[in-house]
Parts: structure tokens; sequence; C-alpha cells
């Protein structure tokens, strides 16, 4: 399998949750631009900079990030649970609590 290079089309940022940064499942991370792009690169949690673009983002390309985000989520079966997050307007892990 040969090395991955990062597209930089945000789905790591959405689709999954990311406890470090109390970002549920689905919803796209605060720190997530406009540009797809992190705005708080430099001092993001271990977490996103131990990730590492492999091929299930190969997998999952498609023209836009709700696409992506979509591929993602049923690749691990996580429609559904993502689809309840957001229905219940959670903006956070902490506030669903």
């Amino acid at each position: 399998m040969g090395a991955y290079e990062c597209t930089r089309c945000g789905a790591c940022c959405v689709a999954p949750d990311i406890a470090a940064l109390d970002k549920p499942l689905g919803l796209r991370c605060p720190h997530l631009g406009a540009d797809n792009l992190c705005t708080v690169y430099e001092n993001r949690p271990e977490v996103c900079r131990s990730y590492a673009a492999d091929e299930l983002c190969k997998r999952i390309e498609a023209p836009t990030l709700e696409e992506r985000v979509q591929k993602y989520l049923a690749h691990f079966e996580l429609t559904e649970e993502a689809d309840a997050v957001r229905a219940s307007g959670a903006t956070s892990i902490l506030r669903r609590a």
C-alpha cells in the first residue's frame, strides 16, 4: 500500500466524533474554516495531529464535502447515529449529557 496525500477535503473534521474537541459525530468541527482547512492547525489536539490520509480518503472521494461525509458515515455504519445527533440539535458532546 502506497502513501496517500491529504486532499484537504475536510471530511475527517466533520464525520467522526472528536472527543478532544467536544465535537459530535457527523457535525462540522467548529475549527474547520470555510475553506475546509483547520483554523487551529498549530494547536490541534494529538488525535488530529496523528491522523494521516489513508485508503478510506480515496474511497470516499466525491464532489462535495457532504457527499464525502455521507460515504464516511456509511462505511462505518454510522449514518443513523449521525442523523440522530443532528436531529437532536446537539452542538457539543457535553451539552447533550
